[in-house]
């Protein structure tokens, strides 16, 4: 743990874990209330529980912690990515402006700072550190009453089923992390991250749906992992993730496995259902716009000039 006095605050990293329900996560929640939007990731918010690569920074006012900063060490090819957010008690004082510093320059070459909402006092931040956008994430929503959902039509030699237990895990990982070897947050999951997830309160085996070959059924084609979001008011389904195996590309799959759980949702009684797509994804974008879904919500990924392309 090392500390860094700034202005009348103190910036202290913190390796390993800072707690789940303490006085990050009530800073979190803090925030979400007041923006109206969730400062840090669900990816974001199991770090803080420990048995993760995730550093966290904390800002200190008189042993309070004021403000709050995840920082995912660069892997592979992939940049550093961060997280911020101030309590709103203690906004104005530059304690964003410093987080956001400290963990880009922590980051290295090319690292990048999340922008949760696109917010005016997020862009005033990024405008007075010199920072460009270097990738942007869309939130696409759609009523599931109308435009009416398609018809369900599962191709002759496709048997889609619900997820049956940890014995499914081992061809789900492949899937995922061979659909998303691209993307710095889904791909490369460990069976550790999707235990993580599969122990959370909103986890519903009868909402996760695999497709596979009728006379190959040990091998998996791809999967919709649909979510529900019961904090929201009212309750919102959500396409949590589609991954398809590269190999079985050019099938239909994808769609076959957004419609299935739309209306699995649907008929689970939700009036609304949401997904994440990256903005330059232009055949995810098209896919889901054609099935009735709208841009609702951006994320802004920023980085310094230098560290972009």
């Amino acid at each position: 743990m090392s500390a860094e006095a700034v202005a009348d605050f103190e910036l202290r990293w913190v390796d390993g874990a800072v707690g789940d329900g303490g006085e990050v996560s009530a800073l979190l929640a803090a925030a979400a209330a007041a923006d109206g939007v969730a400062p840090v990731s669900e990816q974001g918010l199991l770090a803080l529980r420990g048995d993760s690569p995730v550093r966290h920074l904390l800002a200190l006012s008189s042993g309070v912690v004021a403000g709050y900063a995840g920082l995912t060490p660069a892997h592979d090819e992939h940049p550093a990515m961060a997280e911020a957010a101030v309590a709103p008690a203690h906004r104005g004082r530059g304690i964003g402006r410093e987080l956001v510093a400290a963990v880009l320059a922590s980051g290295g070459s090319g690292a990048r700072v999340w922008a949760h909402g696109k917010l005016p006092a997020a862009e005033a931040v990024a405008a007075r550190l010199g920072l460009v956008a270097a990738r942007e994430l869309w939130q696409m929503r759609r009523p599931l009453a109308t435009p009416q959902l398609p018809d369900v039509e599962v191709p002759a030699g496709i048997v889609v089923r619900h997820y049956a237990g940890p014995a499914d895990d081992a061809e789900l990982l492949r899937v995922n992390n061979a659909a998303f070897a691209w993307h710095p947050e889904q791909g490369g999951w460990t069976a550790s991250e999707l235990a993580q997830r599969r122990a959370e309160s909103w986890f519903d085996p009868a909402g996760l749906f695999l497709a596979f070959a009728a006379d190959d059924p040990g091998r998996l084609l791809g999967f919709h992992w649909t979510k529900v979001h019961r904090d929201e008011n009212p309750p919102a389904g959500e396409v949590y993730v589609v991954g398809i195996d590269p190999a079985a590309q050019g099938r239909g799959l994808g769609r076959l496995l957004t419609l299935i759980g739309l209306h699995y949702l649907r008929d689970a009684g939700l009036g609304e259902v949401l997904l994440y797509t990256e903005a330059d994804n232009t055949a995810a974008v098209r896919t889901y716009s054609r099935l009735g879904f709208g841009p609702a919500h951006i994320d802004i990924a920023y980085t310094e000039p230098d560290g972009f392309g």
